[in-house]
Parts: C-alpha cells; structure tokens; sequence
C-alpha cells in the first residue's frame, strides 16, 4: 500500500500527515514577475519543510526561523489579490503579505512571494508529479 504525499505548497517538500490533504497545492511561490516558481526554476524550494499544526502552515527552513501562516484566513480584502500565471494558465490567488515575502526572498536568494490559491478560482490543471504516479514510484 502507498501512501498519499500532500504539497500544501507547490514544489516544497510534501508531507503524509492526512490533515494536509485539505491544503495540497493551495499555496505556491512566484517571482517579481508573478510567475510560478516551480522547482525546475528553484531547486531550493525542496528544501523547504511544510507543516499543517493548529490551524496554520507551518514553514521551516535551514538557517530560517519558523514562518506560521493561518490557514482559514476570509480573502475578502481586494488589495492583496492578484493575478499569477502558472505554466500556460492565469490564477487567481491572495497574496501573503511582505513577512511571507522577505522570508522566502531570503531563503530563495531571489525576490518572489508566497500566494494562496483564492477559494473562488477556477482549479488548476497542474503538471503531474513523479511521486503522484504509482508507476514511477517503483
């Protein structure tokens, strides 16, 4: 029996914890430019631990401290919206806030932001993971 890895954040390292399941790929990285900052463009972003505890995400890193980021946050301030592409698609997303910001700037060594897929947004059709696919597991 396999068992399911969840990616709260895109292109972070996953977690099993079931409790993720709820959060897999609602949260990813872009540039300056709003692009989606997929590892292929970031190798960094593997090193980046995610939890999910008491109602936050919560983000770890080597050299960093602890970065907790509320989950059931209502996104109904329109200011922090943006638009964001990812691969050939626009998304709409929440942007979370400039700590978030500089925390992942930081670390990745490049300026770029961490976003919240917006509740309302259409789904994503993202690129499959090798780990998702039970024939290249084995």
């Amino acid at each position: 029996m396999t068992q399911s890895i969840y990616y709260p954040i895109v292109d972070c390292a996953g977690l099993s914890d079931a409790v993720a399941a709820e959060c897999d790929r609602r949260w990813l990285v872009v540039d300056d430019a709003g692009v989606w900052l997929a590892q292929d463009r970031c190798d960094r972003l593997s090193e980046i631990q995610v939890g999910v505890r008491f109602g936050y995400l919560v983000v770890k890193a080597p050299g960093m401290l602890r970065l907790d980021i509320p989950i059931d946050v209502i996104e109904d301030d329109d200011s922090v919206r943006r638009s964001v592409q990812i691969n050939a698609q626009q998304a709409d997303v929440v942007d979370e806030g400039d700590l978030a910001a500089s925390w992942f700037s930081n670390f990745l060594g490049q300026p770029c932001r961490l976003v919240k897929l917006h509740p309302e947004a259409p789904a994503v059709n993202w690129p499959s993971r090798p780990d998702s696919d039970p024939a290249k597991r084995a």
